[in-house]
């Protein structure tokens, strides 16, 4: 039996409520998640070089390894998305995924292993206008369900009305974990910020992450899962 820490952030390229960018912060407040997997959207610059507003040598010195497939030389993202593995968890593959798209749109998925078990972890940000969101996520789920591996998909879902767990490609297969509020940070009123996990996991605790800090260090407040994997009861419908 397998036990993680999953968290999904936002970093609104490092710009705070009071309109600061400030990658420092930004990194004190994923250190209080203490998380071993971290989905990260929005962590580079969109025009130009798109520079990513983190440093990959600070990220390694803290410890983390960098599941990252950069678009340009200055970037660390693929569309913005990126994931910070902790050390002791194996990268096997690191891959962009092209999602349909009216805007500049894309997820990461990471083949990790741990404990000599290999897991699919996604970081993803969906369609703002949702004239795209169900075909995206649809494609998603098709593709980690056909790997047949434990999967989890995380990140800013941007699903202002509709309810994630009716929308295609979902089925009876995956389970959306909705924490709760988190945008914007300093009052939430919208859960844009959600897990979608295949039958393979129990959650064991689910919140949306409200420190002091995160409140100021983005526009939106990271989201957090403590997650088991039993490898013996691959297939059952996970417990929520």
């Amino acid at each position: 039996m397998t036990e993680l820490t999953f968290a999904s952030y936002n970093v609104h390229k490092a710009v705070g409520s009071d309109r600061r960018r400030d990658p420092e912060r930004i990194l004190a407040v994923i250190d209080e998640l203490g998380a071993d997997v971290v989905g990260l959207q929005e962590v580079d610059l969109r025009l130009g070089p798109r520079a990513s507003v983190f440093e990959r040598a600070r990220l390694e010195h803290l410890g983390w390894q960098l599941a990252s497939v950069p678009m340009k030389p200055a970037s660390l993202g693929w569309h913005g998305n990126m994931l910070l593995v902790r050390e002791g968890l194996t990268i096997d593959a690191v891959d962009g995924v092209h999602l349909p798209r009216l805007e500049p749109r894309g997820a990461l998925t990471a083949s990790l292993r741990v404990d000599g078990q290999p897991i699919d972890v996604t970081s993803m940000h969906l369609d703002l206008s949702g004239l795209r969101r169900k075909a995206q996520l649809a494609q998603l789920c098709a593709a980690g369900r056909a790997s047949g591996k434990p999967a989890l998909m995380l990140g800013d879902l941007n699903a202002w009305l509709s309810r994630p767990d009716r929308l295609r490609g979902l089925h009876n297969y995956w389970s959306v974990l909705t924490p709760g509020r988190s945008f914007p940070a300093r009052g939430p009123l919208l859960s844009l910020d959600r897990m979608i996990v295949s039958p393979h996991w129990r959650c064991d605790e689910l919140e949306v992450h409200r420190s002091p800090l995160a409140r100021q260090a983005s526009d939106h407040l990271p989201i957090r899962a403590r997650l088991t994997l039993d490898a013996q009861n691959l297939g059952t419908a996970p417990t929520l």
